[in-house]
């Protein structure tokens, strides 16, 4: 997956993301809306980064495509 479809994907999760939540506005998401924006948060976190390793492995001079995407455990146990 190149830059590109990186950023495509994140804007695409980030749309269905977005039109979960105004869905809802105003009533609490239903168990299964609930569990599929929790699915949603956890591929934009990976995405995201994906598109950094790639970024930095091309500012080390390295190849981009060697950067592949962490599992959810991984992405979702960064500390900010």
């Amino acid at each position: 997956m190149d830059d590109l479809e990186v950023v495509r994907r994140i804007n695409e999760l980030a749309d269905e993301e977005h039109q979960l939540e105004r869905a809802h506005a105003g009533t609490p998401l239903g168990d299964d809306d609930l569990q599929r924006l929790r699915e949603v948060e956890v591929a934009l976190d990976q995405c995201w980064d994906l598109l950094r390793q790639r970024r930095a492995r091309r500012g080390a001079g390295a190849d981009p495509d060697d950067a592949s995407a962490r599992p959810a455990e991984t992405v979702e146990g960064y500390q900010q």
